[in-house]
């Protein structure tokens, strides 16, 4: 009789077989009730509605949203097909806002069609699908196929939504218009169409942003086929943000305009910068000081459970994967040891920027070797596959409960040269630093690794303004991952801005802790020691849990006094570094938890 094992192993054959070509949607009939069952009990696959299935992970919590995101597309085209044939395409908005390359996960998406029943279809985390009954189909040529979905083609889109989208999505309308080569396909529909309304707001807005020719086109072609045009401008009034050059492409078009409508906002809450320091050694030297805090926080903050302790052995050199099996096989060491390598490329990076070099093209220059580096042990380890560091990514990504998704990656290769292109230009360090970080997250253009990636670059433009390195602190990752989704969601730049610069505030502060007082005291109420720092005139109240002793230094059934005096140099070092991050509780003082200063035995 077959194992439990071998009978799911048989199982995910079947699976293989149906996810054959990238598939990750499929009916419930098209696997046996027996594989069906045990591939949804051990979390391979997970129901949608009844009758629908989508590939899943075991490791997926329940309120992960990344399985259902990943399959969202796929399932809103193969659901449509089998519902409606071919008579089917999306509304002419989402169409618009597949062609401007805006990718966050609709809450609805309409799917039109002349079979449709317009009723409301309740999908997975709030999402919905309604398919809106439409007299017939449109033209074949108005239409493309892209990623299985069928979407009016960009022309047909302009033309097909109200003239109130343009005023309601500026950026989205301006990107599939800058994009446009011609007027050709455009004309062909105003003029077989008889659209006069519609031809004079299209030429008001290819005027405003830069596209006269193309303008003057219609109107000259629209009089000489006798109609009346008016021409009028369709946008509101601070809407148009950028003249993009003629055929950009969608991506260029979006990232340039995202820019330049973001970066105000930036400006508005940011400190002025010191400028570049005068004592380069000692701005260096403050790099290094921060560097554990800056990795146990950035390191947490993508999931990985690095402590001091590791991050120290790390630096040292004493994390050895070639004879210690543990250090090999530890997931989160191989991480550690890749943050400290590409740490120390990102210093010289800043280096070479507080010597005055151009912060855009240094960034550029390195940041491949940043992540190579990043990632060099884990290939070394065999874990991450050597063709991994290669450059970016060739797939696509999802991001954990977010329902942005990053561009496609075929429009990465277009996306990143223009990055940089922005960083080049841009005149401001804390808008580099801001807008560097948000955006390049925003490209997501590897595989893994973006998040530090992104904050290594932020550093790296803040040094361009003589701001400190800046750390995100652990316990601000809710916050920070609200306030990325605010800006690639809501195109709503404030919060991440005033988080960023939160913290940039207290780095310049340049907030210093230091024991000079060797009393201790512990509170049995609260079950931590409880020593003190200074900060100037201010004292500071500094705690180390009693579960942090036992755990981190063996001291059950010891006296946690005598413990702490025993271990007092690397716990006011900790508690140094947590306070120079701005690690704090709300009060100002500073608690040290388990695990932070975890120890680890041979």
């Amino acid at each position: 009789m077959a194992t439990p094992n071998e009978k799911l192993a048989e199982s995910l054959d079947v699976l293989k077989e149906l996810q054959a070509g990238g598939r990750r949607v499929f009916k419930s009939n098209e696997v046996s009730r027996v594989h069906r069952e045990r591939l949804v009990e051990n979390g391979f696959l997970q129901e949608v509605m009844k009758g629908w299935l989508i590939s899943a992970s075991p490791s997926a919590r329940a309120c992960d949203s990344t399985p259902w995101y990943a399959s969202f597309w796929e399932f809103c085209a193969r659901y449509s097909t089998e519902r409606f044939g071919e008579e089917w395409h999306l509304s002419q908005e989402q169409s618009l806002f597949r062609h401007g390359e805006r990718t966050v996960i609709p809450e609805q998406v309409v799917v039109s069609s002349p079979k449709g029943t317009n009723n409301t279809l309740k999908l997975l985390f709030g999402t919905s699908l309604y398919d809106l009954r439409v007299p017939a189909m449109p033209l074949k040529e108005n239409l493309i196929m892209r990623d299985g979905l069928r979407l009016f083609t960009a022309a047909a889109s302009l033309i097909e939504v109200p003239e109130s989208f343009f005023s309601r999505y500026p950026l989205e309308t301006q990107v599939v218009l800058a994009s446009l080569r011609d007027a050709s396909d455009l004309l062909r529909l105003l003029l077989e169409g008889g659209h006069s309304a519609t031809a004079g707001y299209l030429a008001g807005a290819l005027r405003v942003t830069g596209r006269d020719k193309l303008a003057d086109e219609i109107l000259k072609a629209m009089k000489s086929a006798r109609y009346d045009v008016r021409e009028r401008n369709p946008f509101a009034a601070g809407q148009v943000f950028q003249k993009l050059r003629p055929a950009a492409a969608p991506i260029e078009g979006r990232l340039r305009m995202l820019w330049e409508k973001s970066r105000g906002a930036v400006i508005a809450v940011f400190p002025k910068g010191p400028g570049l320091p005068k004592d380069k050694a000692a701005y260096l030297q403050n790099v290094d000081e921060v560097y554990k805090s800056d990795a146990y926080h950035s390191l947490s903050i993508e999931g990985y459970s690095v402590t001091p302790d590791l991050i120290e052995r790390v630096r040292r050199g004493s994390w050895n994967p070639e004879k210690d099996e543990k250090d090999r096989a530890s997931r989160d060491a191989l991480a550690a040891r890749g943050y400290w390598q590409a740490f120390k490329l990102v210093k010289e990076s800043v280096g070479r920027v507080i010597g005055g070099a151009p912060a855009g093209e240094t960034a550029h220059a390195a940041h491949m070797d940043w992540y190579r580096e990043l990632f060099q042990p884990s290939v070394a380890a065999g874990v991450v596959r050597a063709g991994d560091l290669a450059g970016y990514r060739n797939s696509p990504v999802y991001l954990r409960t977010s329902r942005y998704v990053p561009p496609r990656w075929e429009a990465v290769r277009d996306a990143m040269p223009v990055f940089f292109d922005l960083l080049d230009k841009e005149p401001e360090p804390a808008v580099r630093a801001v807008l560097g970080h948000w955006l390049f997250g925003y490209i997501h253009p590897y595989s893994d690794g973006n998040g530090r990636m992104a904050r290594f670059l932020m550093n790296v433009m803040l040094a361009s303004g003589g701001y400190p390195w800046t750390v995100i602190r652990l316990r601000d990752r809710k916050a920070y991952l609200a306030a990325l989704d605010s800006a690639s969601i809501g195109m709503n730049m404030e919060p991440f801005a005033s988080l960023i610069a939160q913290r940039v505030r207290w780095a310049l502060e340049r907030h210093a802790l230091h024991f000079r007082n060797k009393a201790e005291k512990y509170d049995f109420d609260r079950e931590v020691v409880l020593f003190f720092g200074e900060d100037g005139k201010t004292r500071v109240r500094c705690a180390i849990s009693r579960e942090a002793l036992d755990d981190d230094f063996g001291a059950d059934n010891r006296d946690k006094e005598e413990v702490f005096r025993e271990n007092r140099k690397a716990i006011e070092e900790w508690a140094r570094q947590k306070y120079a991050a701005g690690d704090t509780e709300t009060d100002g003082s500073i608690l040290i938890h388990s695990g932070e200063l975890a120890r680890r035995r041979h």
